[in-house]
């Protein structure tokens, strides 16, 4: 099996920084993307930001220029989100997600319990 922890939310004033963290376990062969989502009450989970194991990353465009994501430690395995200039409405529970495989042939896709960001006026 594999478990995701995530660290690193809290409450920041407008203008200010936090970085996230998400940190992978268990049974991993490779990693094939590690990402960031958010969710606010009532409305569907989206992309923040995601990495691949090539290095790409693809942003959402309300976050570019603001937000930057670690490329996948692979020794590690984590990724950290950095989050600069946040705006109230960045406050969401943050969700990190991990693709990879947990041997040569059997793939995980695996979410963590979420961490909540909340910025205030």
């Amino acid at each position: 099996q594999v478990h995701l922890v995530e660290s690193g939310g809290g409450l920041v004033q407008a203008g200010g920084s936090l970085r996230l963290s998400c940190t992978a376990s268990g049974s991993i062969f490779s990693m094939v993307a590690m990402g960031w989502y958010r969710q606010v009450p009532g409305k569907q989970r989206e992309l923040v930001a995601s990495t691949n194991s090539g290095g790409g990353t693809d942003y959402a465009d309300s976050v570019k220029g603001r937000f930057t994501i670690s490329r996948v430690n692979n020794a590690k395995n984590s990724t950290y989100l950095q989050m600069n200039s946040l705006k109230p409405e960045d406050t969401a529970v943050y969700y990190c997600n991990a693709r990879g495989y947990s041997d040569r042939y059997s793939v995980f896709d695996i979410w963590g319990h979420g961490t909540q960001v909340t910025v205030s006026s």
